[in-house]
Formats: C-alpha cells, structure tokens, sequence
C-alpha cells in the first residue's frame, strides 16, 4: 500500500499531465505479456511487424516478470502538452548513478543489455525508446492522445460537479481517497507513506495500466490510472440512429450526435466511424453551428461535447 498524505495546499495542487515517454514505457508491459492487456491487443497486431525490426533486447530489459518498469521511464510530466522530444532529450541527461538504482530497483542488478559504461548504455536506452516511438506511437499517437485528454476533460468536469473527493475516488478500483490521503493498493508488498508537503500530485492516465500504479521509489508524487474510452479506440463505431433525428440532421450527422455524449476530437471520431477526419469535421462544423455540439481547445486538440440542445433532441429517442 502507498498512502499520499495531503495538506490544504496539496489539494488544490491536484493536477493532470499527459506524458508520451510514460506511455512508451508502460507499453513494454504489454508487449512482453498481451493477455493482461486485451484492450490493446488490435495495438499489438497492428505493431508485430514494426517491432520485429526494433532492439528487442535493450527494450525487454526495461521490464521484469512482474511488469514493473524503471522510474526513470515514468518522468512527472508537467502539463497535458508534454512532447515526447522534450522527455527523451531530458532521458538524454540521465545520471549514470539514477539509471543504475532505477534498473537495480525493478530487477535487482543491472541487465546484460545495459552492462558496461552508464553513458553507452544510456545511448543505447534512448536510441531504443525512439525506434519503438517511430514504428509503433507516432502513427497513432494523435488517436491516443484524444483519448488521453477527453479523460483529463471528464475529470475536470467531475471536479466542478462532484469535488475532488469524488473525482479520486473514481479514476480506479485500486485507489482511494479519505481524510487528505490518497491510497494506492499496490502488486508491491511494502508498505509506504509518503508527505507530498507542497510538491503536489500528478494524475497521469494511461492507456496501458488496468489499475491506479505509482513510481516503484520515492519520486515525486504521480499515479497512473487507466484512461477511459480506451475500448474504442481501435474499433469502428455502428451507432443505432433514429430515424426522426436522422432525417432532419441526415445519418451521418445523427450519427456523431449520438456519439458525443463524451468528449472527443475529429481524429478520435474519424477512427470510430472508419471515415476521413476532413469529412468528420464538415459535419462537425454544421453541427456546432446549429448550437448542437460545442468545442473546446485542449492542447493541440479540439474536444467536442453534445450540447445541452443537442442532449434534449436525443432524449426522446435515448
């Protein structure tokens, strides 16, 4: 168990970051046991190929047989815009001293992928990272990334309508919140407390957990939670639409209407219904105007949410 204590200043320091080098680095996971991860499992199918070509070696000893991954490879992002070029130039600078206690940390000893000199071995690490961000992330980062800040919106809005209480409580089965402090039921027998004393908390969802995790040391206060809407990411959505609200708006329209009730970007949506995100967006634009759905900027994205208007065309056909 590890127990985040809070003081006043801690909770309204709560924040979200998005980090792509947290996501690469949990992805190992995956890679080295699917059956835990069946939401991804169309990720891995789509990646065998490019992974073949990758440096297997350096990359599966960055996670032992309980999945546990180097500290080093979960940095505390600080916003939701965080680049995955700014997070390998900072892997870059990685003390010879920090690489060797992370590695020591999971496994217990430094793997022959990484013996001899820290910097040669700290290349060889970063050289290895970026290959498998190239061949397997970057075509499908934007459709992840929308996924990643829809959830971080619908926290946000769980925080105005609910509280913070209510928004901990439910980002996993594994993590509670009472009292100024935060629990994370851990795989990891120790026990741990940690004081944030003004340093604040760091909510990080995922794609590739199925429960709340933290760094395995004593960094700084971060948990990974399993994002929503991971489950249709990789599929193409079949909404049932109505047929009065499809005759007005037209099926495509009615379609992403209905869709909308979570927010989403044009790249998510164009995945969901197997069209072009330019299409996506031309009825995205008849239908804002219409008062129907709204948007909102949100990084290098625009999230948009079924209006209220929108809501209440449905409703008789919910």
């Amino acid at each position: 168990m590890l127990r985040y204590v809070l003081n006043e200043a801690d909770v309204a320091a709560v924040r979200f970051g998005i980090s792509p080098l947290c996501e690469l680095g949990l992805s190992l996971r995956a890679i080295r046991d699917p059956s835990r991860y069946p939401l991804q499992l169309p990720w891995l199918a789509r990646t065998e190929r490019a992974r073949s070509g990758l440096d297997l070696a350096a990359l599966t000893a960055l996670v032992d047989e309980r999945l546990w991954t180097p500290d080093f490879l979960n940095p505390r992002p600080e916003s939701p815009l965080t680049r995955i070029e700014d997070e390998l130039d900072a892997l870059s600078g990685l003390s010879a001293a920090e690489f060797r206690r992370d590695l020591v940390a999971v496994h217990g000893h430094v793997p022959a992928a990484f013996a001899g000199p820290a910097r040669a071995a700290v290349r060889r690490l970063v050289r290895a990272l970026r290959e498998l961000w190239d061949a397997t992330f970057e075509p499908h980062w934007p459709r992840m990334r929308a996924v990643l800040e829809a959830d971080v919106v619908h926290r946000g809005r769980q925080i105005a309508q609910s509280g913070l209480s209510a928004m901990l409580n439910g980002i996993s089965s594994t993590v509670d919140y009472a009292d100024g402090v935060v629990s994370v039921r851990l795989r990891d027998p120790t026990d741990r407390t940690q004081r944030i004393g003004g340093s604040g908390l760091t909510l990080v969802p995922t794609m590739f957990t199925r429960r709340g995790s933290a760094p395995v040391g004593d960094g700084p206060p971060m948990i990974m939670y399993p994002a929503r809407g991971q489950g249709a990411l990789w599929e193409t959505e079949r909404v049932a639409n109505p047929d009065a609200v499809a005759a007005v708006l037209g099926q495509p329209r009615a379609r992403l209407l209905a869709a909308l009730g979570e927010p989403a970007s044009s790249t998510e949506l164009g995945v969901r219904f197997d069209v072009t995100t330019s299409a996506v967006n031309q009825h995205l634009r008849v239908l804002r105007d219409a008062g129907l759905v709204t948007s909102t900027r949100y990084g290098r994205s625009v999230l948009y949410l079924r209006s209220e208007l929108g809501s209440r065309l449905l409703s008789p056909f919910g």
